[in-house]
């Protein structure tokens, strides 16, 4: 299996340029992550590769920070970030395992397309709660398990993978059934508030929950 960074590292610029496979559900659940935060609010975004929807969602908040274990996604993350001169939006190079940031410092922490990479789900769910403000929300887009009506290329995508990770080729990747990923946001102290799947094959599973009061 290839190290995750490494890989990322590689792919970043392949990445930068790749267009948003279904723009319809990107701008369904963006419209509503933008409905859940304020203009006072600080957000952090963990896992945010490019930095393009934290770019996106940097005129609805107060600040918004992007973390990303990948220095390459980083640099073309404030690279875009200086182009199109948003100016409350910063980004760093931290891996899930080790963010440097202060407990309760943020208003929402969001993670999209990331959850399935990691390893220790529970670990940094928990560490989400620890960051998030009590009161606050976690949002998070996770590509799961797929089921019936998943399109032939998917199927034969999840088939390939876990030989592309034996020849080093592929990260670490786990598919979780929906159940399983939301015990993991309860089970470290969230209440999930409204869930989705956009698009519907394979489930990506939109998740907003909130940190008691």
């Amino acid at each position: 299996m290839q190290n995750a960074k490494n890989f990322w590292n590689k792919t970043a610029l392949k990445y930068a340029k790749s267009p948003i496979s279904d723009i319809k559900s990107y701008e369904y659940t963006l419209g509503r992550t933008k409905s859940y935060l304020g203009k006072s609010d600080k957000v952090l975004e963990i896992g945010c590769g490019t930095g393009s929807t934290a770019l996106l969602l940097a005129s609805n908040v107060q600040q918004i920070t992007g973390s990303d274990l990948s220095d390459g996604m980083i640099a073309i993350a404030e690279k875009n970030a200086r182009e199109q001169k948003v100016s409350n939006a910063e980004f760093t190079t931290a891996g899930v395992n080790a963010l440097p940031f202060k407990n309760g410092a943020y208003d929402a922490v969001m993670a999209f397309n990331l959850i399935h990479l990691l390893e220790d789900t529970s670990a940094i769910m928990k560490r989400c709660h620890e960051l998030v403000k009590p009161g606050g929300y976690f949002i998070s887009k996770t590509v799961c398990k797929p089921g019936k009506g998943t399109p032939l290329k998917f199927k034969l995508l999840f088939m390939v993978l876990p030989v592309m990770q034996f020849l080093n080729m592929a990260p670490f990747v786990k598919f979780m059934e929906i159940p399983e990923l939301e015990h993991h946001v309860t089970e470290a102290g969230f209440k999930i508030i409204e869930t989705g799947n956009h698009p519907k094959a394979p489930p990506s599973r939109y998740i907003v929950a909130q940190k008691p009061k």
